[in-house]
Formats: structure tokens, C-alpha cells, sequence
């Protein structure tokens, strides 16, 4: 009886050993979704870098006009919006200056190109400057973000 007892726990030792060493080795499957909830998450990230936290954007526009002359102010405005329909002119009032700021542009060269073609039409100087712009994403925006790789 006593011999059997024996075996029995040599055999259970055994067994028991046998067990854990080939629990030592651990296979990881990834998960395909994961590649695609990480860039999404990237190109969210992207996009609330150039986000302010009032929901507008990092960007730039021209200002065109720096007058103390109200009527020449909105004069202005109102020939912009005539010649570029396409973008927005505002009208901001620091005392005692009107200054006459143009477009919503993201990109720094966008604004660029305008300012070549305004500083056509108007001698004075047009200067670049950033600010919070109203801006809308669109598909190519989008597109843009996800092909360039984070690093």
C-alpha cells in the first residue's frame, strides 16, 4: 500500500512538473483593429494639435488694411468681398485702428499666394499673421493627415 502511495505522488510529481515548463512559452496574437484604432487616434492627435480650445483653428489670414478712417475700412471690406467672394473679410476694431483682415487659410503658403495677388491691387503693405481662423476639414485635409506618418 505504501509502495503504491509512493508512486502515485512520484507520478503526480512528475506530471506536475511536466506542466510547467511548457506553460514558459506565451504566443501574442495582434489584433488587426489595433492597427487601424491607432491611426485613427494619430490623426485625431494631429488634428487637435492645430485646434484651439475653443474649437477653432491654428491658422493664418492677411491683414490688409491698419486705419484710423472707418468709411475706408469698410470700404475695403466691402471690395474684398466682392474680388474673392470665395473667402471672408473681417473688420476688427482696436482703438483707435480698424484693421482689415482677410481669408482663413491653414497652411502658411495658402496665405502666401493671396498676399501676392492682394498686394497687387493694394500698395500698402499685407502681412501675414496667424490667428484663430474659422475653418472647416475637408476630405483632402483628412487624406493629407493620414498619409503623413507620425514619427
Amino acid at each position: 500500500m505504501q509502495q503504491l502511495l509512493t508512486l502515485l505522488f512520484l507520478l503526480i510529481g512528475s506530471n506536475l512538473t511536466v506542466n510547467t515548463y511548457a506553460q514558459d512559452t506565451i504566443v501574442v496574437r495582434k489584433d488587426p483593429r489595433l492597427d487601424v484604432l491607432t491611426q485613427k487616434q494619430m490623426i485625431i492627435h494631429k488634428i487637435n494639435g492645430k485646434m484651439a480650445s475653443n474649437g477653432q483653428f491654428k491658422g493664418f489670414r492677411l491683414q490688409v488694411l491698419n486705419t484710423k478712417n472707418r468709411d475706408e475700412a469698410f470700404k475695403t471690406k466691402a471690395d474684398l468681398l466682392t474680388r474673392f467672394p470665395d473667402q471672408k473679410s473681417y473688420v476688427i476694431f482696436q482703438s483707435p485702428y480698424f484693421k482689415i483682415r482677410f481669408g482663413n487659410f491653414l497652411k502658411k503658403e495658402e496665405a502666401e499666394e493671396y498676399r501676392k495677388i492682394l498686394s497687387q491691387i493694394y500698395p500698402q503693405s499685407i502681412y501675414v499673421i496667424t490667428d484663430l481662423i474659422d475653418y472647416t476639414l475637408k476630405e483632402e485635409d483628412l487624406n493629407e493627415l493620414e498619409t503623413t506618418k507620425q514619427p
